[in-house]
């Protein structure tokens, strides 16, 4: 090859690469003035949470309510921008900060500083970069915001980058404090800043902080040693559940039991059972599963109002059973332990609320047994808009997680329907087998 077209060739894979461009952080601060002063986290937040970030990416095509151009685009961030300004009005805790005034007394200090926003711009179209598909063509970092070296991350209640596309599309990373929300509680602000860049007068769901009316009852003795944490090496990997694979689950348990069932305890029941059969522990050994159940509706009486609540309202569910008898269940028999385990939510809650627990269910054995199950297709993350449509995809970035085996339940990419699931459970030596289990089902 001659010297030049060796040059051109170079320069054209350079050109080929995708880039992002990030502008400074810049701090997104409550349009109007807000209260100061320290807030209350509830025990749930402090017990069921802990001071970790949570990361995920909103991938909005093009769309004609955003326009095509660098200025629409440009005028639809700073729309959002404002979005974010408006709703900390009444979301204002989400402007403070997380403190410890004392060794373990964490509380939201509100301080009104803001949210710390990101405008990036990239080099390419989405469908250049397989739509933000895995395995991502741009490095997670240059898509997810990040605070200036002064801040502590653990210390920010939420953040958001907006990055803009060539084609007129974009891509939002917004990293949350688990502390502060849940799943459906974060999804909560972000649509009320969605409802504000869209210039509705407010939002469209009110705020409800009311943290200290759920009681903080005494903790049980702990039984046994703190789990120890092993750091395993899990694939990842990602597997479509048609909705005619849900239906056709959900029909031969009805045909079995008489009973129905819902599409998350039928995906959750052949995840366990699946996972059981390719990793083919000691007959003796317990395989468990575990997720965190919403226990919004059973806080009625308890909260003044549980419209509008957005702390954590969550509470784990786990199952156990030893390795021999979850590989050679129907799997109709574990759809059903699925719903027993449910079921027995309420009373088990309330108990916990009581002080009258026996045992800490959030003290969960952290080894190769054990496999974790969050559902992110309904916690309306996907509903979310900006002003420019409600994203086509929704995904968590949680490929760091490395101690307990974990599956994550998303939408998959509109116009498809059915369930992704983002797995992130099974070491090397196990992943063809798992994934060859799957498919019987999916």
């Amino acid at each position: 090859m001659a010297a030049g077209a060796a040059v051109a060739a170079v320069a054209a894979a350079t050109a080929a690469v995708p880039t992002v461009s990030k502008s400074a952080p810049e701090l997104v601060s409550p349009a109007g003035p807000t209260p100061r002063g320290a807030l209350p986290l509830s025990s749930i937040d402090k017990t069921a949470a802990v001071r970790v970030s949570v990361d995920f990416i909103q991938v909005f095509p093009p769309s004609p309510a955003a326009g095509g151009s660098v200025d629409d685009q440009d005028a639809a961030v700073a729309k959002m921008r404002d979005g974010f300004a408006r709703a900390l009005v009444p979301y204002y805790p989400v402007a403070g900060r997380i403190a410890e005034p004392a060794p373990g007394d964490v509380v939201v200090d509100c301080t009104g500083e803001g949210v710390w926003f990101v405008e990036a711009a990239a080099s390419c179209s989405l469908a250049d970069v397989n739509n933000l598909e895995r395995p991502l063509l741009i490095a997670k970092e240059h898509l997810l915001p990040r605070p200036p070296p002064e801040e502590k991350l653990e210390d920010l209640i939420l953040m958001a980058q907006v990055t803009k596309f060539t084609c007129g599309g974009f891509a939002v990373g917004i990293c949350f404090s688990h502390l502060v929300f849940d799943g459906q509680g974060a999804a909560q602000f972000l649509k009320a800043a969605g409802d504000m860049a869209r210039e509705l007068p407010a939002p469209s769901v009110a705020p409800v902080w009311d943290r200290d009316a759920i009681p903080d009852p005494p903790k049980p003795p702990p039984r046994g040693p703190p789990p120890s944490f092993t750091a395993f090496n899990f694939v990842t990997q990602v597997v479509e559940v048609s909705p005619e694979s849900i239906a056709r689950i959900k029909d031969d348990f009805k045909a079995s039991t008489g009973q129905t069932c819902s599409t998350f305890d039928a995906v959750t029941a052949v995840v366990f059972k699946c996972r059981a059969v390719a990793v083919a522990l000691p007959d003796d050994a317990e395989v468990r599963l575990g997720f965190a159940a919403s226990t919004r509706h059973l806080l009625t009486g308890v909260l003044p109002t549980v419209d509008g609540y957005y702390g954590n309202c969550v509470y784990p569910v786990g199952i156990t059973r030893s390795s021999s008898a979850m590989r050679e269940a129907a799997l109709a028999e574990v759809v059903g332990v699925m719903r027993e385990a449910k079921e027995a939510l309420t009373v088990r809650f309330a108990d916990w609320l009581r002080g009258g627990a026996k045992d800490d269910h959030y003290n969960v054995p952290l080894d190769y047994g054990t496999v974790t199950v969050s559902d992110w297709s309904r916690v309306g993350f996907n509903e979310v808009d900006y002003g420019f449509g409600e994203p086509g995809y929704v995904f968590t970035l949680n490929d760091d997680v490395n101690i307990v085996a974990s599956v994550i339940y998303l939408r998959p990419p509109a116009p498809k329907r059915g369930i992704r699931l983002m797995l992130r459970c099974v070491e090397e030596p196990h992943a063809a087998a798992f994934a060859d289990e799957l498919a019987k089902f999916a």
